[in-house]
C-alpha cells in the first residue's frame, strides 16, 4: 500500500488543522493506521493509531484530548484532526499501515510526510 499524507501548515498556538493521508490500493481495510511525528535530531514518536474498522483508538498521553484520529474505508483515507495545537507539537507528520500498535517497527508501510509548524 503507498500512502500520500497533506494537511500541514503553519499554524498558530490553539489553532486547528487536519492532516489527511490518503492510501493506494484496495487492502487499505486491511491494516491499522497510525500517525507518528518528528523533530530533527530526535526520535520518531508515536501519537495516534487507529483500527482496521475504526472502532479502536490508541492515543499519546501528549495529544489526549485535543488529537482525534478517524478513518473512512470507503475513501481510503484516515485522519488526525489537530486542536488546540502547542508549538510542541511542530514536527513532521508521519502516517503508517501495519498492525495497531504505538510501535513504529510495526507499522511496515509509510507516508512521505508533512509538516506542522505552530507558532507561539
Amino acid at each position: 500500500v503507498q500512502l500520500q499524507a497533506s494537511g500541514g501548515g503553519l499554524v498558530q498556538a490553539g489553532g486547528s488543522l487536519r492532516l489527511s493521508c490518503a492510501a493506494s490500493g484496495r487492502t487499505f481495510g486491511g491494516y491499522a493506521m497510525g500517525w507518528f511525528r518528528q523533530v530533527p535530531g530526535k526520535e520518531r514518536e508515536f501519537v495516534a493509531a487507529i483500527s482496521r474498522s475504526g472502532g479502536t483508538t490508541y492515543y499519546a498521553d501528549s495529544v489526549k484530548g485535543r488529537f482525534t484520529i478517524s478513518r473512512d474505508n470507503a475513501k481510503n483515507t484516515v485522519y488526525l484532526q489537530m486542536n488546540s495545537l502547542k508549538p510542541e507539537d511542530t514536527a513532521v507528520y508521519y502516517c503508517a499501515a501495519g498492525g495497531i500498535s504505538v510501535r513504529d517497527y510495526e507499522y511496515p508501510y509509510w507516508g512521505q510526510g508533512t509538516l506542522v509548524t505552530v507558532s507561539s
